[in-house]
């Protein structure tokens, strides 16, 4: 027998590495290690690989070469850096707050700017245009310490909602000086290129807005189920629009970052789509563009000269100090207290990806050399220590202050159960109801049920009734494969889910014992649209749930996904006020409008409509909203029919029958209210209890 000889050689340990395997294999070890061992210290994982990858780099142990493979993948992370950046910026904070987002915003951009660009140009000898690209670097920001303010749990105070309307701002006209300093390096500034970059812009922008947003809905829509081809169709739609921005004559992340905000809304925080963006983003995209960028930097710089350590300190100094007086007039202007400034001054210094992505360009272009690259690495790393010491620091302090007030019922932990139904296919849909309504509850997980029932034969068995116990066998077994299902689309958006099946006489008595036990304060269940001949409202089973829980229940006819809704269309019956419930369901369907990001359009029947908007606004949290009246029930469908489209969400607030606010006329309004051009409809069912309800949900002055 002859000897086989391998066909491939061994890879050759002589650094910088050549063997494919071996390259990626450790960036890989380069992408876990850095960010643990530098979270260990907080410091942000991604100087972590940035200083790691200048290690290996070829300019210290030259273990790896920046070769066109780098290159390659540093520029898809660079523009999915920017993508995701354009993703998680807020736009309905924006919009609730756009005085304070754009007061704060302007400032916090032109003073950095224009300081930067003076000390550039006349201190530092950069040219005009490359002075204006090194002020651009800090004249916009990043929210690195966010994650301690979600934590902290002080995300909707005015003053830090500002910093994040503000980040909008500040991004895009950073990423308006790029496109300008950019397109001037290959000509001059006449009033043919500000022509050509105008009309491009103008283009570019109107096209993504206006043409990304409806497609995204079109596919959302028409898409049977969750999977990668969500995935796939937001890379596309990145990319595309990435290259776009070329061909409209500005850089690639300036589509990045349209893309990112046109389908901001598309795809929701709390949702799997979002953590599927950010799992594979997080996990090697933006790493590669990271440690593409620590090959750069030549760590000698720092000790072979001064010129880095002196752009590092003008940078260093003029971003705290221009960030401090764009927080301290705007504080002042608006009478923020000493703690929410100091928040905000910490949230706002914080630089990352938009400084590294016009580093990166600018580096690329030829306008910075080396020093310029290291200082800005080195300033990143700074800011990356004040910027959460400062914010957790004063952040503390906010929340000391609002634990002083009044204490606000309103604000006490919720539960949320969604009832789940074997064979079912509209199981996603109502979890992902559950998880907008429990989107403001973080401490509590979505808890779930799912109910196998017995017949009543099988209630009065023997112990030797072996048939009936392996048909409830069956049935457990049944409910608790459904129940996987459940629990892996939760775990894909990363939510916690407590799901139980439990064996019961009938549906009812299961779903109610569970509300009990688990002392459950809102309950999302669905229905089908259609009701059986004789029932009272929906059907038996929803309707004795109503009757025997005085929880509020949310009976839900979902055709459609959340997420490519327009609006949120909300119907008030004329008496509805009255119901020691309202405040509590008010603020449940403005906590849906404000996890979709989308506004909130108010009908009353037969009411005074500027009272009722005086009753909505007070109740937390926050959304655009109008409110209308329609003269009277005669009036109802077609003045309704006129207003609704198939892409709003229609949601009806109904006492239960007999109860504070009931009338005949709502015995008919969850058939009517289907046969409306709505694909989507949700009947609100008050929670039932004492007049103490009417102040839990109430905005605490």
């Amino acid at each position: 027998m002859s000897l086989l000889y391998p066909l491939v050689s061994r890879p050759s340990l002589s650094p910088p590495f050549d063997d494919p395997i071996l390259i990626f294999a450790i960036a890989m070890v380069v992408f876990l290690a850095a960010p643990l061992i530098f979270e260990r210290y907080r410091l942000p994982g991604i100087i972590g690989i940035i200083i790691v990858g200048a290690i290996v780099g070829p300019n210290v142990l030259g273990l790896l070469e920046r070769d066109a493979t780098f290159v390659l993948l540093g520029e898809v992370g660079l523009v999915y850096l920017m993508f995701i950046a354009g993703l998680e910026i807020n736009i309905n904070d924006f919009l609730e707050n756009k005085n304070k987002s754009i007061v704060f915003g302007a400032v916090s951009f032109l003073i950095p700017q224009l300081a930067g660009t003076a000390v550039g140009y006349w201190f530092l000898g950069f040219d005009l245009g490359a002075a204006a690209l090194y002020a651009a670097i800090f004249s916009s920001h990043t929210l690195l310490a966010y994650p301690v303010v979600n934590q902290l749990g002080i995300a909707k105070n005015e003053a830090i909602t500002a910093v994040i309307g503000g980040t909008i701002l500040t991004d895009t006209a950073a990423l308006l000086v790029l496109a300008v300093v950019s397109g001037s390096v290959e000509g001059e500034l006449t009033a043919g290129f500000w022509a050509e970059l105008a009309v491009g812009l103008i283009l570019l922008f109107g096209g993504i807005w206006l043409i990304v947003p409806r497609l995204g809905q079109w596919f959302f829509r028409n898409l049977s189920e969750e999977s990668y081809f969500e995935f796939l169709f937001v890379l596309a739609v990145l990319f595309v629009c990435a290259f776009l921005a070329e061909m409209a004559g500005v850089e690639h992340i300036i589509g990045a970052f349209l893309a990112g905000l046109a389908l901001n809304r598309l795809i929701p925080q709390t949702g799997t789509l979002m953590n599927r963006i950010e799992f594979v983003g997080n996990a090697l995209f933006i790493p590669f563009f990271l440690i593409s960028v620590g090959m750069l930097v030549d760590p000698r710089v720092f000790v072979e000269g001064t010129e880095t350590l002196a752009i590092a300190g003008s940078i260093v100094v003029l971003l705290l100090v221009t960030k401090f007086i764009a927080v301290w007039l705007t504080g002042t202007y608006y009478e923020f207290t000493n703690a929410e400034r100091f928040a905000m001054y910490g949230l706002s210094a914080g630089q990352a990806a938009a400084a590294l992505a016009i580093t990166q360009i600018g580096f690329d272009l030829e306008l910075f050399g080396e020093p310029t690259l290291n200082g800005v690495v080195l300033m990143i790393i700074v800011v990356s220590v004040i910027s959460p010491f400062l914010t957790e620091k004063y952040g503390r302090a906010i929340v000391s202050a609002e634990e002083q007030k009044e204490y606000d019922p309103g604000e006490a932990p919720s539960r949320v159960l969604v009832a789940l139904s074997q064979g079912t296919d509209r199981m996603e849909g109502l979890l992902n109801l559950g998880m907008l309504v429990r989107a403001n509850t973080t401490e509590e997980p979505l808890h779930a049920v799912t109910v196998a029932t017995r017949s009543e034969r099988r209630s009065r068995r023997t112990q030797t009734d072996n048939d009936d116990d392996t048909e409830t066998a069956s049935e457990v077994a049944g409910a608790e494969e459904f129940s996987t299902e459940a629990e892996e689309h939760a775990a894909s958006a990363e939510i916690p889910l407590d799901i139980q099946t439990t064996i019961d006489d009938n549906v009812v008595t299961g779903i109610a014992r569970t509300i009990e036990e688990n002392r459950i304060t809102r309950v999302v269940i669905g229905w089908r649209g259609d009701s059986s001949l004789g029932t009272r409202l929906f059907g038996g089973t929803t309707d004795q749930l109503l009757d025997r829980t005085n929880t509020l229940v949310l009976v839900s006819n979902l055709d459609s996904p959340l997420n490519i809704e327009d609006r949120v269309v909300l119907v008030l019956p004329n008496r509805i006020a009255s119901h020691p419930g309202f405040y509590e369901a008010v603020g449940t369907i403005k906590i849906i409008t404000e996890q979709l990001g989308v506004s909130l359009a108010c009908f009353v029947v037969g009411a005074d409509a500027e009272r009722y908007e005086r009753l909505i606004d007070a109740v937390e949290p926050d959304t655009s909203m109008t409110v209308e009246t329609i003269p009277g029930h005669e009036r109802f469908d077609e003045a309704l029919s006129e207003e609704v489209t198939e892409t709003d969400l229609l949601v009806a607030l109904s006492p239960r029958p007999g109860s504070r606010g009931w009338s005949s006329d709502l015995e008919t309004l969850p058939e009517r209210l289907t046969s409306l051009a709505a694909d989507d409809v949700i009947i609100c069912y008050p929670a039932e209890d004492d007049d103490s309800d009417r102040r839990r949900f109430l905005r605490m002055e």
